[in-house]
């Protein structure tokens, strides 16, 4: 008569029994971030309702920023071209970088 190892069988039964806790786990993850993500949004919102009538927001956007900006550089530089394909940048005199412009960062559009 065969003697059958139970040992080996409980161990594999646990072992599947974890596998699938943890795909459960991973499978579960894009929900926990997506719902982290709501609550956060919805916080910010709150704190940041500067009208609670009409139900206006004053969160940043970033395309609600725009920038007029002229960028100059003076600088006299020379490059070398070395056997072996290196390269040898020397720059001679002032290096004068100046930038001049103006940047306006608005609120959010009135979002219903």
């Amino acid at each position: 008569m065969w003697k059958i190892n139970k040992k080996g069988q409980s161990t594999a039964e646990y072992a599947i029994v974890i596998g699938l806790v943890v795909a459960a786990i991973v499978a579960m993850q894009i929900y926990v971030k997506r719902g982290l993500q709501g609550k956060v949004k919805d916080a910010v919102d709150y704190k940041d309702a500067g009208d609670t009538v009409t139900g206006t927001t004053t969160q940043y956007e970033p395309y609600y920023s725009s920038s007029t900006m002229t960028s100059t550089r003076a600088a006299s530089e020379k490059a070398e071209v070395t056997t072996g394909g290196g390269v040898t940048r020397t720059i001679s005199g002032e290096d004068i970088s100046t930038r001049t412009g103006s940047q306006t960062i608005g609120a959010a559009q009135s979002s219903k």
